[in-house]
């Protein structure tokens, strides 16, 4: 066991704090309190590699290990939330999916240019009647000759209006239940193809999210990623991943209310002391710090999983069930510090309190994650070998591939 991080990862999570303090912090009060998302942040991330942080070079990444990817994680949503989940849906959910999936065509196409941030990739499962149980949507795709028509819609994806390339499911036989569902690469400028926002968010309202509609989209069938049928196994590994960079991005938010906290504390003072020196203050400090460390080696745990090449799926529910949770509880306690000004937008805190809801509802409720562990524990669930994993690092390079 190593729990020193490396040269590499010192000046990655030095980086994204800079850049977090210079262009993220000084203006997401506003960002959040008008809706607004800047794309001018996406291309900011793209230009210091972030993008593809995890990505192999010969694919256009930084080639760097998954815990990196955690990091950069870690500090955006230090910043807000709305950043991580870009990057998370991004990077976590579409970019590493056609990694491990993908074909050596697909990855030049979509993959390549998506890591070096030129093209945003974004994620579309949830529909309106299906969230968790993901074998009710009802989105479908026809084979027609050369193509595939998409007809359906997809509600709460990040990225909506800003993607380029979205990784869509739905059923290419109904008959076969999760076993006929399918998944597309279905670009935003395919005919049919259409998104809308959705506005007055409780919280990450510095994000974009919202719905996307196919309306006899015509897919080509290259576009298919991996076979027919294989879309449900395709997704859940999908969100092996995208739940890896929410509790890391976890991790981030529950730092940026033991900062606060620990300011406020400091600056405030009633019954002629410093109110951190009131012992059940003391005690609300302590767990934000215990909960920031349990949650970090969970997910780190989870990220040297995916460095071995090793299936990770119980490791990263623990991890994405648990730091969300500690976040949740954290902003509340950070809110509670603060007291009446812990109410209002003059401090942070309660944009933190609102943003930290969210993550315990996506990419797995807290109850669906509950269940997984205990059927692990019982014996009752045990994860089948993939067809396709992602790749171990540090990333074997491709003599054949342009670099």
């Amino acid at each position: 066991m190593n729990f020193d991080y490396s040269e590499e990862q010192v000046m990655l999570r030095s980086t994204v704090r800079n850049f977090v303090d210079k262009e993220i912090v000084p203006f997401i009060g506003e960002w959040d309190s008008e809706g607004l998302f800047q794309p001018h942040i996406m291309k900011r991330l793209a230009e210091l590699g972030l993008m593809g942080v995890c990505i192999p070079e010969s694919y256009g990444g930084s080639g760097m290990d998954y815990n990196s990817l955690a990091i950069v994680c870690e500090e955006l949503e230090r910043g807000d939330t709305a950043y991580r989940t870009a990057v998370s849906v991004h990077t976590g959910l579409n970019s590493l999916t056609l990694l491990q999936w993908g074909t050596e065509e697909q990855k030049q196409k979509y993959l390549t240019p998506q890591a070096k941030g030129t093209k945003v990739g974004a994620f579309g499962l949830t529909e309106p009647g299906a969230g968790s149980d993901v074998a009710a949507l009802s989105t479908t795709a026809v084979k027609d000759g050369d193509h595939y028509i998409l007809n359906g819609q997809k509600t709460w994806i990040s990225l909506c209006d800003v993607a380029d390339h979205f990784l869509v499911f739905a059923y290419t036989d109904k008959s076969k239940k999760h076993h006929g569902i399918s998944a597309f690469i279905v670009e935003r400028t395919m005919p049919g193809f259409s998104s809308k926002a959705i506005k007055n968010k409780l919280g990450i309202r510095a994000g974009n999210t919202g719905e996307i509609f196919f309306d006899q989209v015509k897919v080509p069938k290259e576009n298919l990623l991996g076979k027919e049928g294989e879309g449900f196994k395709i997704a859940m590994s999908a969100l092996d991943n995208g739940r890896f960079t929410v509790a890391a991005g976890a991790c981030g938010l529950i730092m940026a209310s033991l900062e606060a906290s620990v300011k406020y504390c400091h600056e405030r003072k009633t019954f002629g002391k410093e109110i951190g020196k009131h012992q059940l203050v003391q005690q609300m400090i302590a767990n934000m710090e215990a909960g920031l460390q349990m949650s970090r080696l969970l997910v780190f745990k989870a990220g040297e999983l995916k460095n071995k090449g090793v299936r990770n799926t119980r490791e990263t529910s623990l991890a994405k069930w648990q730091a969300c949770d500690f976040a949740n509880k954290a902003a509340d306690d950070a809110v509670q510090i603060h007291g009446a000004y812990g109410y209002s937008d003059e401090y942070p805190v309660a944009r933190y309190l609102r943003n930290s809801k969210a993550p315990v509802i996506y990419e797995g409720t807290r109850e669906i994650h509950t269940i997984m562990q205990a059927e692990y524990v019982l014996g009752y669930r045990t994860d089948k070998p993939l067809n396709e994993m992602l790749p171990s690092w540090p990333f074997q390079v491709d003599s054949n591939l342009p670099v």
